[in-house]
């Protein structure tokens, strides 16, 4: 396993950011690690790559502990921070470079056009670190994490500012990366675990609450979302009082709704006995597949 956690702990003074949660990551693996702002996501990437010490707990990076071989677990990890500190006086090619001779990269001038042309800073490559735009700057971010080749690479938001196309050529070079490598990423779009996650972990308030492949947790989660169509006008009053029903919403007209549930019993029977009760038809009446982001909000609420 290329990253192992067991029993991971860490204290702000009395403040537990992280509490005693376990995971492991296989080489080949791309996990996406959830969770709303101040859930300990980024605390727990910063522990994986030895930028701040656990206060209780054990992280293991491709078999060796982080505590005790911290130099030497940081060569086998890419790391790209949430913030993103780039040296903004220096120029891409030189920057990339100087990060280079920190790892000992071999055959350096060679690889840094290979990340350049990978990441698709070729027009910009010459450039100014602080004259290119948040996008540009989070191509060398990405760069700077896979210059040496690492084993292991941990993003903190990769995608952040990219525009729509960027957003696809980062995500196919990321799907790319973890095909032969151990991928942790942290993002707030769905969309984006969806498209190239094999695995989710979501994590709330310091605590792993859910640890599976997105399509298992979808089916998983406690919630019903049904599509209905009736003959008639009918009122989001009217709905809201069917049992089980926590959440009423009006789509085209009045006519057609999306009613959620956290009831385990099939909230289309009780559609159906409340359509009968008021003489209504219900012309269409269908689940919903719940998507990744509904899952989230179920379990981190």
């Amino acid at each position: 396993m290329s990253i192992e956690v067991k029993n991971l702990t860490k204290f702000y003074g009395e403040q537990a950011a992280v509490h005693d949660i376990s995971f492991t990551i296989n080489k080949g693996e791309i996990v996406g690690f959830l969770g709303p702002n101040g859930a300990g996501k980024s605390t727990t990437m910063k522990i994986i790559t030895g930028f701040i010490p656990s206060s209780a707990g054990e992280v293991k990076v491709c078999g060796m502990t982080v505590d005790l071989d911290s130099l030497e677990t940081r060569r086998k990890i890419g790391y790209l921070p949430e913030n993103n500190p780039l040296y903004l006086d220096m120029y891409v090619r030189e920057y990339l470079e100087f990060v280079g001779k920190i790892y000992k990269v071999p055959n350096l001038k060679q690889r840094v056009d290979e990340m350049i042309l990978q990441v698709g800073l070729e027009v910009e490559q010459n450039k100014q670190i602080g004259m290119l735009s948040k996008g540009y700057r989070q191509r060398v971010g990405l760069a700077q994490a896979i210059i040496h080749d690492p084993e292991v690479l941990i993003l903190d938001e990769p995608t952040s500012g990219l525009d729509p196309n960027q957003l696809v050529e980062i995500r196919e070079l990321i799907k790319k990366i973890g095909k032969q490598k151990t991928v942790m990423l942290s993002t707030h779009i769905m969309q984006e675990v969806e498209a190239i996650c094999d695995r989710v972990i979501i994590i709330k308030r310091g605590q792993i609450v859910a640890d599976d492949i997105a399509e298992n947790l979808q089916h998983e989660v406690n919630m019903q979302v049904v599509y209905v169509e009736f003959d008639r006008a009918i009122t989001k009053n009217q709905l809201s009082k069917i049992p089980g029903v926590s959440k009423v919403q009006a789509l085209e007209s009045e006519n057609t709704w999306l009613i959620e549930s956290t009831d385990p019993d099939d909230l289309r029977k009780a559609i159906a006995a409340f359509a009968q009760k008021n003489d209504l038809l219900a012309l269409t009446i269908r689940k919903e597949e719940r998507s990744l982001e509904e899952v989230f909000k179920a379990l981190t609420k």
